[in-house]
């Protein structure tokens, strides 16, 4: 095995594929083709990022080039594997693959110049030719994409070539500038509540996107904060390693706390637009909670979560609005969330019981079947003496705290009492991850059969799944009653069963941190099924955009942006094997 393990390590380097990057050239002029049919260009072109140098529109055919080529120049190298030496080589099969991105372009600016196929195509329009030609002429404009396209793919080639750390600069001012620009809105809010509107002003175009010196000042601070302060961080999070377990845990707590502070005085600093932006944030925080109990942990694919999130929001509004047609207790909030809890975990059992047995493609079948039947019962006609049917449930009353009454006319008051049960949620969470019931749950997820051959009775484990998710999503529906005022089955569609689903999985199945950055980044930029973003641009795209990162991140990335490490040993099983054999860690003929 030692001689085997010595002489994997002598292994050459493969030479570069050209027809891997032949075949990233056409991957690239298809993408550029469909975003240009599809309308983003058009669509995105009012929304600036550095202004007048580039909006979003030119933004959604610029990075193919740039990205496909850093792609198509990878290579994965294992284990005991030899890395091919970078050269100009590089740099050509960049600028390969960029041009054949252009030319897609090219080529659809002529068929749009010469042929009328806009029956079919809605996008296929004169407006389109006029921005990919850049307001200019049509033969111009296609010497442009060439020189551009090639450009952009000689610098994504030479993302392989640069030394490490300049390639991490460039990508981290990149990345800056466009985070900067794109929370133009959040940070606008927040500046004006330090009295700092100076520094808005001055990068901020007002019309929207950075100013050109705007971008300047944001590029050199990502440069230059970096190396004030990595050095420091790097040497605390190196003390914090070395401290003891029970003095690092102290110092974790102390940090969450210091996180929890913050986060409860933020919202007084920022104006309504962002609060009310955090809230819609919050409340599909705790609905990826419940979800990735149900999903992350326990492994069941549930695809009529929706339902939960129904019941919790119309027990509410039935025991607290005076305008419920049936029955009208008007209980406060407080109490009316002990029955919403109670009845919303009864439900959970209801619909786990016939299901329980069911895995894979099967469970997610009939889970989404159980969610549209639970939103056509509250609008069905049969039913709206107590529901309402399609009118719904109006003059839902706030939520009264004893200080003051939480209302959607106060997005800061709704943040904050949506912050608290985020809070009492990721408790809850983390307590059951790390309890018996949790490693019972994360058992069932990784081998069902083998769980219950070690004794876990698999039926009531995956119906306390179940359960615990529908009282967290239960708490989600009795806010988002009590801040709208008003409920309608419209707001339950199967869409947002999907959308929870892939802020859980974006963001790190498993992973209550993870959860909550994949909320944050999906949720808070292109918004929810009906909530705006900070991109409100991308409405229209939202779905477009979330299918394509969606499959993006089951073939690249399926552990999420924030992975829990015992998920990422699960998916990545053969990688770890293979490094193992081939250090000598393992013995093929060794059965342990």
């Amino acid at each position: 095995m030692t001689a085997t393990a010595n002489d994997a390590s002598t292994f050459e380097a493969p030479g570069l594929d050209w027809r891997r990057q032949i075949r990233f050239s056409a991957i690239g002029a298809l993408s550029c083709a469909f975003i240009a049919l599809a309308g983003m260009p058009v669509g995105l072109d009012r929304r600036s990022i550095v202004y007048p140098v580039l909006s979003l529109g030119y933004l959604s055919l610029f990075w193919v080039p740039f990205v496909l080529a850093s792609l198509a120049g990878s290579q994965v190298v294992l284990e005991g594997m030899g890395e091919r030496e970078r050269d100009t080589r590089d740099l050509a099969a960049g600028a390969l693959v960029g041009l054949g991105s252009a030319l897609g372009l090219v080529g659809l600016m002529i068929l749009v110049k010469n042929f009328n196929l806009r029956d079919p195509l809605v996008n296929w329009s004169p407006q389109l030719l006029e921005l990919l030609s850049f307001n200019r002429s049509t033969t111009l404009g296609m010497l442009l994409w060439v020189v551009l396209g090639t450009t952009l793919g000689l610098l994504g080639g030479a993302m392989h070539v640069v030394p490490a750390m300049v390639r991490a600069k460039i990508l981290t001012v990149v990345l800056s500038v466009l985070i900067v620009s794109v929370l133009q809105t959040f940070l606008t809010d927040l500046l004006e509540g330090f009295r700092l509107e100076v520094f808005t002003d001055f990068i901020y175009y007002k019309r929207g996107g950075l100013e050109i010196l705007g971008a300047l000042l944001v590029a050199v601070l990502a440069i230059a904060i970096p190396l004030l302060v990595a050095g420091r961080i790097k040497g605390l999070r190196a003390r914090v390693q070395k401290m003891p377990p029970d003095e690092r845990s102290r110092v974790n707590l102390v940090l969450l706390g210091v996180g929890a502070a913050l986060l409860l005085v933020l919202p007084f600093f920022l104006g309504k637009i962002a609060n009310e932006l955090l809230a819609n944030v919050g409340l599909f925080v705790l609905l990826a909670l419940g979800l990735n109990i149900v999903v992350g942990l326990a492994g069941i694919l549930d695809l009529g979560y929706v339902a939960f999130f129904a019941v919790g929001g119309y027990t509410t509004a039935v025991l607290t609005s005076p305008n419920s047609p049936g029955f009208s207790p008007e209980l406060p909030w407080p109490v009316a969330l002990i029955v919403v809890v109670v009845l919303t975990g009864l439900v959970g059992l209801f619909i786990g019981a016939p299901v329980i047995r069911m895995r894979g493609d099967y469970l997610a079948i009939v889970t989404l079947g159980f969610g549209e039947i639970i939103r056509l019962l509250f609008l069905s006609d049969w039913l709206s003496g107590w529901f309402g049917g399609a009118q719904g449930i109006t003059n839902i009353p706030g939520v009264d705290v004893g200080i003051g009454t939480v209302k959607g006319t106060d997005p800061r008051s709704v943040f904050l009492l949506v912050l608290v049960f985020c809070g009492i949620a990721i408790y809850v969470s983390w307590r059951l991850e790390h309890s018996r019931l949790g490693r019972a749950w994360m058992a069932i997820r990784e081998d069902e059969d083998v769980a219950e051959a070690m004794g876990v009775n698999t039926t009531s484990t995956k119906l306390m799944a179940f359960v615990v998710g529908a009282v967290l999503a239960s708490f989600s529906g009795a806010i988002f009653s009590a801040k709208v005022g008003s409920i309608f089955p419209t707001s339950f569609i199967m869409l947002v069963s999907i959308i929870i689903l892939v802020v859980v999985i974006v963001g790190g199945m498993g992973n209550i941190a993870g959860v909550i950055v994949g909320a944050v980044v999906l949720i808070g930029v292109l918004g929810g099924p009906k909530q705006p973003g900070l991109l409100q641009e991308l409405g229209q795209f939202k779905l477009l955009i979330y299918g394509a990162l969606l499959v993006w991140m089951m073939l690249k990335r399926p552990e999420g942006l924030v992975p829990n490490v015992r998920r990422s040993r699960e998916l990545h099983q053969e990688e770890f094997l293979q490094d193992a054999w081939l250090k000598g860690e393992i013995d093929e003929e060794d059965p342990s």
